[in-house]
């Protein structure tokens, strides 16, 4: 076998080294939130550089990748791998530098035992820095949402001091398997009771608002985002499972809430609601930046990419605010859709890194999670069909609006590569 440095890198690694290499970061992949498409795509091309022929099949539990090699005859060398996995979790930094592995792995930089140590490097246990900067995402998410809505400041205090208390209920729920099922409803559950503890001891509260931007983060608004993104690209089992996922986030949140409703007119507490939104321009725009921060925290982004993840966050943000005021609501969010998932394809022509640093923060303001959420509250609490069903369309005309967005907007400018 050749030793030679610059000599393919299917000349220098065994069938079985490539494989495993690509199954690796196939997993990776799907790890870091990468949806089915785009990770298939980017199975097959990185295969391919590889010298080897890869038919890869995903889905948000799991993936299924069937290699071969073109230089054997056929079916003498078929290697099937089953790779069972959780749901994946944006982690934009080490999809760059998964990106950045492979890449000089195919290009012949690295060889397969050195891409393979430097992915096993990303696998580090969180520091405490690292859970500091989750918990102030969960609050800065919380109160800067509130503050977008231009809800009064104790809505928006409540909101970012029960954002944090999540925080701190995820990192014990994640920690033990009898509660981890459970989280998202008893995280709604403490969202309910908080609300309603302070609209009927301090002041009067927005509650179904202050609950829902409480639960900011964990809102399944991405999630549906990407189900129909899928569903659209034909992975039907891939968008049928997310879809179906997405809906029972939404069931548990709703569930949560509900039971702290309902023990607090057990109790006998009396919750002072008011609709009021008061807020200044100002504190919207401010607002709208504390939540970009958040989600670059969120988002697990490099220090060095805040500034891409804060702009793209705050231009989807302002296309479609401005945009809707012209044309309407889901012509705003299809205008920003498109313009940033161009963006991204650009970034990542121009930089060799992943649009997904642009594109993901860029639509994260304009997905359907809130507004779903809302719905069903409103549904249940009212008992009411009339009374869920204008927020449930409007979620529906929000997805179509977004997805056709993605879509056109890599018809607007050609993705370098998948992620």
């Amino acid at each position: 076998m050749s030793t030679d440095a610059t000599a393919p890198v299917s000349n220098r690694a065994t069938y079985a080294q490539r494989v495993a290499f690509v199954s690796e970061i196939a997993g990776r992949l799907h790890s870091y939130g990468t949806t089915a498409q785009r990770l298939e795509l980017a199975v097959v091309a990185l295969a391919q550089r590889l010298d080897l022929d890869c038919e890869p099949w995903s889905n948000p539990t799991g993936i299924i990748l069937s290699f071969s090699d073109p230089t054997q005859a056929i079916g003498s060398s078929d290697i099937t791998r089953v790779i069972r996995l959780g749901p994946g979790s944006n982690d934009l930094h080490k999809l760059a530098l998964a990106d950045q592995i492979a890449d000089a792995v195919a290009g012949g930089q690295m060889s397969i035992a050195q891409g393979h140590t430097a992915l096993r490097q990303l696998d580090r246990d969180a520091t405490w820095r690292d859970n500091a900067q989750m918990l102030l995402s969960f609050c800065l998410g919380s109160a800067g949402v509130a503050g977008m809505w231009r809800l009064p400041w104790l809505d928006v205090v409540t909101a970012g001091v029960t954002g944090l208390l999540i925080g701190l209920l995820q990192f014990y729920t994640d920690r033990h398997v009898a509660t981890r099922e459970a989280s998202d409803a008893l995280a709604a559950l403490l969202a309910g009771f908080i609300a309603v503890l302070v609209a009927s001891y301090i002041g009067p509260l927005n509650q179904n608002s202050v609950i829902i931007a409480s639960l900011v983060v964990l809102l399944p608004g991405m999630a549906l985002t990407n189900a129909v993104n899928e569903l659209a690209s034909q992975h039907w089992v891939s968008g049928t499972a997310r879809f179906a996922g997405a809906l029972t986030t939404i069931m548990k949140l709703t569930v949560g809430a509900m039971i702290a409703v309902t023990l607090a007119n057990l109790m006998g507490l009396e919750p002072v609601v008011r609709a009021s939104r008061p807020q200044a321009d100002w504190v919207e725009w401010a607002s709208v930046m504390v939540a970009a921060f958040a989600f670059a925290m969120l988002f697990r982004a490099a220090i060095r990419d805040y500034p891409w993840v804060i702009a793209a966050s705050l231009a989807g943000y302002a296309i479609s605010r401005y945009a809707g005021q012209h044309w309407g609501g889901p012509a705003g969010i299809f205008l920003a859709a498109m313009l940033l998932t161009a963006a991204g394809n650009l970034f990542g022509r121009l930089k060799q890194r992943p649009g997904a640093i642009i594109r993901l923060p860029g639509i994260i303001m304009l997905v359907p999670g809130s507004i779903s959420l809302r719905g069903v509250l409103s549904l249940l609490q009212q008992q009411n069909v009339d009374a869920g069903e204008s927020a449930l369309l409007t979620v529906l005309n929000v997805v179509m609006a977004l997805v056709a967005g993605l879509l056109f907007g890599n018809l607007l400018i050609p993705a370098r590569k998948n992620l």
